[in-house]
């Protein structure tokens, strides 16, 4: 599966951590940045880049979630959100990222990095990879009426 990562600068050794471990678990991970810690930095550029890198390749067929960090998550997971397509979770437990998966077949997750250990943050990435969405009529319902909102807004926003 391929793996799109952003952060900012207080994800930046999470970032470098998790991208060796997904790569050595088969993962093809693609890093949008930052590249160096800059601590003026702003993250929403490197957390859009990764949304749209994840709706671009589910559109095209391949197989593709996005993990996104920042100091608590938050404005990583907002900014991940503006994307059309993408539906991302802020996770701070095991709980919420298999239920980010399993109820809202979401595509990203935010994990806080300076509220979790780096051992807590890979434990919340392998348990969102590996688990499916559940298809249950409920959430493919729920996940339809936000789809049918983003279209509406961005027709009556041409």
């Amino acid at each position: 599966m391929r793996i799109h990562i952003a952060t900012d600068h207080a994800g930046l050794e999470f970032s470098r951590t998790l991208q060796v471990h997904l790569a050595e678990a088969g993962h093809d991970v693609v890093d949008h940045g930052p590249t160096s810690y800059e601590p003026l930095d702003d993250y929403p550029g490197f957390c859009i880049a990764a949304a749209e890198a994840v709706v671009r390749d589910q559109q095209s067929g391949v197989e593709a979630l996005g993990v996104v960090f920042g100091g608590s998550g938050n404005g990583e997971q907002i900014a991940a959100n503006k994307v059309v397509g993408v539906r991302a979770a802020l996770v701070w437990n095991e709980s919420t990222a298999l239920l980010a998966r399993q109820h809202n077949d979401a595509n990203v997750i935010s994990i806080g990095a300076r509220q979790h250990s780096v051992e807590e943050a890979i434990g919340f990435i392998d348990s969102f990879i590996a688990e499916p969405f559940s298809h249950d009529g409920r959430h493919v319902r729920r996940i339809g009426q936000i789809a049918a909102y983003e279209q509406a807004r961005d027709s009556a926003d041409a």
